[in-house]
């Protein structure tokens, strides 16, 4: 099942060769709301490359799977891992009426406020 999101470029990282055969390229995307939230993803193996387009402040849609795993330390400790997997990570388009939007652009407004 994929899912998806679009947001604004944070953060970017270079990518780590993890073992001989799995490379990693992470970075976090700014979702905007009343209380932005700062999301980290994951690029593995070809895809690390797909992030080389882009800069920080882009805005970006992203199409990604979410993936989870158990993990057993040799103490016995039993941890949980998830993760964020890019399946596709595109340009955000621009909203009908609106221009493209910019790095320097200003922010996305809030959701509205809900009395309560």
């Amino acid at each position: 099942m994929a899912l998806e999101v679009t947001g604004k470029l944070y953060k970017l990282f270079d990518a780590q060769q993890v073992t001989e055969k799995f490379t990693k390229r992470e970075f976090v995307v700014e979702l905007a709301g009343r209380n932005a939230q700062l999301v980290l993803f994951q690029l593995t193996g070809k895809r690390c490359g797909d992030l080389d387009a882009f800069q920080e402040g882009d805005a970006v849609h992203i199409v990604f799977s979410l993936r989870g795993r158990e993990w057993t330390s040799r103490q016995g400790d039993v941890k949980y891992f998830n993760s964020l997997e890019v399946l596709k990570l595109e340009p955000a388009p621009a909203e009908p009426g609106t221009s493209a939007p910019s790095a320097g652009g200003p922010p996305p407004p809030d959701d509205e406020e809900v009395p309560f």
